[in-house]
């Protein structure tokens, strides 16, 4: 027990230490190689942010990446703790005042971990909103770790009261100094991101499931192109902190690939582009301070990749 509550704080740890890194240099527009038809919105998954005290990116390096080839982006403000319908609806009020102040018709969707079931909930709701949904390391079939938590602090209990506690806690802190959404709920977070949890949420939001554990889904449903992607190099880079804590968090998937907070099938949806780049659940959006494997892509060339292939596909 006191090895998996160890497990636990450290992967909790790691949250905090993604706030740490520093935001690159702004970059303009020299070409047209990520200039999409549609806007591209960029979403955070659990404990994410846009920018902590106007200037800590959480993407770091890709946003201003997409824009050097000509990109309109946006990064969304959810919260960091929640259902993804609440989150949802969050993200729905964002893309709607865009809609209104700049009259961009469609929005190309792109979430991290959790903000990519936050954007298939909006896919599915606002169709009209949408012209592609991209997730990044999303555990569409629920979390390992997620389900861990829940067998080692199970409802009800004192551990699960300090965890929710914590978590709440930690949560509002990062809110607080992103200018981010007040509605914190670690219960519904927890519940989200398990296996019961996706379950339900893919029954209810199914445009895009694979029809295999390890397959790809539907390329477009309802005209909306459904896409993925995600990790599987947990212990990447030595000097990056964080590599041990997901290391620790990859215990949990008893040997099998993941990116130390989801699991290899888990990441699948719509069409797989790769679903083994080396690289942790960190690394997917460039953290810490850009470290990762010595011969891994480069997460903002990826990024830039996904944006040329919308571009390609007139969106």
């Amino acid at each position: 027990m006191r090895r998996f509550t160890f497990i636990f704080r450290a992967l909790l740890a790691s949250l905090l230490l993604s706030m740490t890194a520093l935001v690159p240099a702004t970059v303009h527009a020299t070409d047209s190689y990520t200039r999409t038809r549609y806007p591209i919105v960029l979403v955070h998954g659990l404990f994410g942010f846009d920018q902590l005290f106007g200037s800590v990116d959480y993407w770091y390096g890709i946003s201003g990446g997409l824009r050097a080839g000509g990109a309109t982006v946006y990064v969304a403000s959810v919260s960091q703790l929640g259902s993804d319908i609440t989150r949802g609806n969050q993200l729905i009020e964002q893309l709607d005042n865009l809609r209104a102040v700049h009259g961009y018709s469609k929005f190309n969707l792109i979430g991290h971990s959790q903000g990519g079931l936050t954007i298939r909930y909006v896919a599915a709701v606002r169709p009209d909103l949408v012209a592609s949904v991209t997730s990044v390391g999303t555990p569409h079939r629920g979390s390992a770790v997620a389900d861990g938590i829940a067998v080692l602090a199970p409802a009800g209990s004192v551990q699960r009261a300090l965890a929710e506690g914590f978590a709440t806690a930690l949560a509002n802190l990062i809110s607080s100094f992103s200018g981010g959404q007040s509605s914190q709920n670690a219960m519904d977070a927890l519940t989200q991101l398990s296996s019961s949890g996706t379950a339900n949420f893919n029954a209810r939001f199914p445009a895009g499931q694979p029809s295999t554990a390890c397959g790809s889904g539907a390329a477009s449903v309802n005209g909306i192109r459904y896409f993925s992607y995600g990790g599987t190099g947990v212990l990447s880079n030595g000097f990056d902190a964080s590599d041990a804590l997901l290391g620790a968090g990859s215990l949990f998937f008893f040997g099998g690939a993941s990116d130390g907070l989801v699991g290899r099938c888990s990441s699948h949806w719509g069409t797989v582009i790769r679903d083994n780049y080396g690289w942790n659940h960190l690394d997917e959006v460039n953290q810490l301070f850009g470290l990762r494997g010595l011969f891994s892509a480069d997460p903002v060339a990826v990024y830039r990749s996904q944006a040329n292939r919308l571009k390609g596909l007139g969106l």
